[in-house]
């Protein structure tokens, strides 16, 4: 396989010359070892230049002490394998060590993987992810790549872009309009993908280089991450404004797991759903009765979202994911009244996405579709699913119906700013991705509504503070297309809110210890009258409070710290709950100190050989393990 790549690089500088623009997509379908072949001979020579355009470049963790690096390598070597290609561009640019003839430029980044390195943040492109097809152009992009799945349909063989036509149909449909340019398409195919339908399913004259599954490596699994109480609470709030018979668009993370989880509850378990979300905060009650609702979904959803992930998955098995959408005009409109002749039922699309990325188990439940559902999971461009700009945009909306575009944000202002992917000082997070594209169109379409979840409080250096803030230099979603914001404490409706209003509705789903704060800026600042004072409830937006209230209806069992099962076994858990309470600790000596009198390595056996501290050679090892035995002990209390 090494020969054929070298072959392809040869290929590639022999068509396009000595300066390789090199468009690759976001996260999963990056080729691995293709674009490290490529980048290795740039690298050797200095004669080429090659410009690398990309987004979400997926690395493994990498550990940064001895301690971290026991606990982590077992588990980097089972989740992703022993063999898995790093990406030699990433591991160069943490390194700090890209060669002078070399650029990588994302427009979305790893979640705050980038901070601090200036090589990423001056290249970094602020983009929507509807207009990254046209800026590659702009930059003279000519080779594409990416990993495609190969398979037998209707009797003939087929393939499929199959985790990223995203990007690529889009980039592919301009190019065809612009004789002028030239854009190598390479694809490789990679067994463990799923030949998925839609827009995504090409034949082989789509690629100018098509390259056979070599030594496939494993695919790059997300491992599923923890979901805090604070984040159930946001995701309960949030549920209750999605509706039966409506369209569902969500991001990642335990914001959106959250969400999934109490969506499932909501269905499953009605009952005691609508007694931990009985007591209404903010706007939550309105908001509920005039575009929600509490009820089980006898409809159900359609996803239509530029990111297919596992939360979808596990609305499709709870029931929820089934409502049908069709490309014949007069069948939506049958299915959205109900009377849509049998011999159609089954047949429309449930899930509409633009690229996905996911869990093992995921990918497993991709792949093993049946005939009958796979056509029901479609993958197509970002330019159709963010936007309603594809010439036939009455069936769009018609498809869209009460959509529901569900993201998270970092921090609002109190006039409605939404702050999703940089900093102050405008270093970036992560990126603008389809924010933005979601909340625009939600206010174009008659019952769309954007929502965006935010948790109220952070910790930052040791220090509470609030995400609900007067002012930040730095805006993703501007305060004009301000609409619905949630948090833990409750729901605020700002859209054609006036900012006083704003500000009201925002105060109280803020927590509790910052509200007089806020308040005195707004009043300051002649944006709010200086009479006005909080309804009594907001005194009690406090954890303790939400804690509370789920005990009292006895549904804690229902919102685990990992809904849908984790990666880590239980006592990875037990020692990622310990390292993180040590790494706490190791900003004040004294209790460090006293952690490393009071801990004993006897009480916990086999965290100790799962760490490789069993047996400690020298005092370092044995002091590691008696500051590990001590957080061990804190954190099982």
């Amino acid at each position: 396989m090494e020969t054929q790549l070298e072959e392809v690089t040869e290929t590639i500088l022999s068509r396009v010359g000595k300066h390789v623009v090199l468009a690759l997509p976001l996260g999963l379908g990056k080729p691995n070892p293709l674009v490290n072949a490529l980048y290795r001979r740039a690298k050797a020579d200095a004669g080429i230049r090659l410009d690398i355009v990309t987004a979400l470049s997926l690395d493994l963790p990498t550990p940064g002490s001895d301690l971290e690096a026991r606990f982590l390598t077992p588990f980097l070597d089972r989740h992703f394998g022993t063999d898995y290609p790093r990406l030699e561009y990433v591991a160069d640019l943490a390194a700090r060590k890209l060669p002078d003839n070399i650029t990588v430029t994302e427009f979305y980044l790893q979640s705050g993987s980038q901070l601090g390195n200036p090589l990423v943040q001056r290249r970094y492109i602020s983009s929507n992810y509807t207009h990254v097809a046209r800026d590659l152009i702009d930059r003279g992009v000519n080779v594409a790549m990416q990993l495609v799945a190969e398979g037998e349909l209707d009797g003939r063989r087929r393939y499929s872009l199959s985790c990223n036509p995203d990007v690529t149909l889009d980039l592919m449909d301009r190019l065809s309009r612009r004789p002028d340019l030239d854009c190598m398409l390479i694809g490789q195919v990679h067994r463990e993908l799923p030949l998925m339908h839609g827009d995504a399913l090409v034949d082989e004259d789509y690629f100018d280089v098509l390259l056979p599954a070599g030594d496939d490596y494993r695919l790059f699994a997300l491992p599923r991450g923890p979901v805090s109480l604070q984040d159930h609470w946001v995701g309960l709030q949030a549920s209750r404004l999605v509706a039966d018979a409506g369209t569902l668009q969500i991001g990642i993370g335990s914001l959106s797991d959250a969400l999934v989880n109490a969506l499932i509850l909501r269905q499953k378990h009605n009952a005691l759903y609508r007694r931990v979300v009985a007591e209404t905060d903010g706007d939550a009650g309105t908001l509920t009765e005039k575009i929600g609702g509490l009820a089980e979904f006898e409809r159900g959803l359609y996803g239509a979202s530029e990111m297919f992930m596992d939360g979808f998955m596990h609305l499709y098995r709870a029931g929820i994911l089934k409502r049908e959408v069709f490309e014949d005009a007069s069948h939506q409109a049958q299915s959205d009244a109900g009377t849509l002749p049998e011999e159609l039922r089954g047949r429309g699309a449930i899930m509409d996405g633009a690229f996905f990325l996911g869990s093992h188990e995921f990918y497993a439940f991709l792949r093993e579709l049946s005939e009958s559902e796979r056509p029901r999971f479609r993958m197509t461009s970002v330019g159709r699913v963010n936007q309603l700009y594809g010439g036939n945009e009455a069936l769009e909306v018609a498809q869209r119906r009460r959509a529901r575009f569900i993201n998270s944000c970092m921090m609002v202002t109190l006039t409605g700013a939404a702050v999703s992917d940089g900093l102050s000082d405008h270093q970036v997070v992560s990126g603008v991705g389809g924010q933005y594209n979601f909340v625009a169109m939600a206010h174009a379409m008659e019952d769309g509504r954007s929502i965006l979840m935010l948790r109220s409080t952070r910790t930052q250096g040791g220090k509470l503070r609030s995400n609900i803030v007067w002012e930040y230099p730095h805006t993703t979603i501007p305060r004009h297309l301000r609409d619905i914001v949630v948090t833990e404490y409750g729901v605020a409706d700002l859209r054609g809110r006036s900012d006083e209003e704003c500000i009201q509705a925002l105060l109280c789903i803020c927590d509790a210890r910052f509200v007089s704060e806020l308040a005195d800026k707004a009043v300051k600042a002649g944006k709010l009258s200086e009479h006005w004072q909080p309804p009594a409830q907001v005194r009690g937006n406090t954890p303790d409070r939400l804690a509370d209230r789920l005990r009292a209806t006895g549904a804690s069992e229902h919102f685990a710290r990992f809904p849908f099962g984790s990666d880590f076994t239980t006592l990875e858990q037990q020692l990622g709950a310990a390292l993180k309470r040590l790494q706490a600790m190791q900003r004040k000596r004294w209790p460090l100190l006293a952690a490393a009198l009071r801990g004993d390595p006897a009480r916990w056996p086999e965290a100790m050989a799962r760490m490789q501290l069993d047996r400690p050679q020298g005092l370092k090892d044995r002091l590691i393990a008696r500051l590990l035995a001590a957080a061990l002990t804190e954190t099982a209390r």
